[in-house]
């Protein structure tokens, strides 16, 4: 069989070495080849999810040099970055927004690299290469989600236009202890974190730290069963399968963690994390049970005290939400990148992410204005 030569599509990352991928990859876990992998054989994309499975990768004489995940997408769901209304726009215009080309790790808000490779031109030959694509395949757009800022940089000059949002990230000075980090906060905020954890405490919980080696099938049969509630209490449907996180927790053992809280041995919520070597990133959590302020406890207070025993330098506590603010996590300005072929539509996208621009940094004025860490 002849060595791979030049740009190629993947459709699925059974067909490249997990050597190779992660060999270029760098270490963070939701990049790994066994997290994307397990998504795919656990059927959370592909089949009939609207996530169809395009890799795009770049070899030499049988190498892979370049690769990012790529998918097509029929929808919007499970991306973090809306594009709702220009899918409207298209639609009431009686053109077709979807199928739509999207680089993005699904279901996963985490900026960090996109394009993987060894060296930037490599890099930038492949955004070259899917860009093209995009624009030879007739679809209407291609979109990057959560890049680098030097990427960023690099999509910009290739012709795509930016758009800015905002997450909440906790970042550890050298803390100590929780107590040290708690001395860094203001009065009032340090004052109300105590009152939510003593009343957290008095549910007489205890709390179980776990990962891919030492949770059991049963507790991650519970751990679903807790997330699959929290999406019915919103009204909707889970994203990943039951198989994913037993599967993910086999393949990646050292990535997962998960955090259960027990009474009298029986477990009543839990929280799952990915984890690698810089970060703790939190994702999606659960109960059987409605105890006040035990998300709080679970989801962050948990989190960042890990993060200080364990001398990891974040926690990113996903997509939205400004409560997390007044809980110690800070602003942290995110990125995505976007392409669309119909000169009309691109034009008004990019007046409206200029408008959209001036008032994300409006908003982050006003939130350093509410900053929970006292003056020093």
């Amino acid at each position: 069989m002849s060595e791979k030569n030049g740009f190629h599509l993947i459709p699925s990352l059974v067909d490249i070495e997990a050597a190779q991928w992660n060999a270029i990859a760098g270490g963070q876990a939701c990049l790994s080849h066994a997290f994307l992998s397990t998504l795919e054989s656990t059927a959370c994309v592909g089949g009939k999810t609207g996530w169809t499975p395009q890799h795009a990768t770049l070899w030499r004489d049988g190498e892979l040099v370049a690769a990012m995940p790529l998918y097509l997408k029929v929808h919007s769901y499970g991306e973090y970055v809306f594009d709702w209304a220009w899918a409207d726009a298209y639609a009431r215009n009686g053109l077709d927004y979807y199928p739509k080309w999207l680089s993005a790790l699904p279901f996963c808000p985490i900026p960090g690299t996109r394009l993987l490779g060894r060296n930037a031109d490599d890099r930038k030959t492949l955004l070259a290469a899917t860009l093209a694509l995009a624009a030879d395949s007739g679809l209407s757009s291609f979109h990057l989600l959560f890049p680098t800022e030097e990427e960023g940089s690099w999509m910009r000059e290739a012709g795509m236009m930016l758009r800015n949002g905002v997450q909440f990230h906790w970042h550890n000075a050298g803390y100590a202890d929780f107590d040290a980090f708690l001395a860094h906060l203001n009065h009032d905020k340090r004052k109300k974190i105590r009152q939510e954890r003593r009343r957290t405490g008095d549910h007489g919980l205890s709390l179980r730290w776990l990962d891919g080696h030492t949770a059991s099938a049963s507790d991650w049969a519970f751990f679903y069963r807790c997330y699959a509630t929290t999406y019915a209490l919103h009204r909707s449907t889970p994203y990943l399968t039951p198989d994913f996180f037993t599967t993910l927790a086999r393949d990646m053992p050292d990535g997962v963690r998960l955090l259960l809280a027990e009474r009298d041995g029986e477990a009543l919520a839990g929280a799952f994390y990915l984890c690698d070597g810089e970060a703790l990133y939190g994702r999606y959590w659960g109960a059987t049970e409605s105890l006040p302020f035990l998300h709080f406890e679970l989801c962050y207070y948990q989190a960042i005290d890990y993060c200080i025993r364990h001398g990891l330098s974040r926690f990113e506590g996903g997509a939205q939400g400004e409560h997390k603010l007044s809980r110690g996590l800070e602003p942290v300005v995110t990125r995505s990148a976007h392409w669309i072929a119909d000169r009309r539509f691109r034009d008004a996208v990019d007046r409206f992410l200029e408008q959209e621009s001036t008032g994300i940094q409006f908003y982050l004025d006003e939130l350093s204005e509410r900053s929970p860490f006292r003056n020093t």
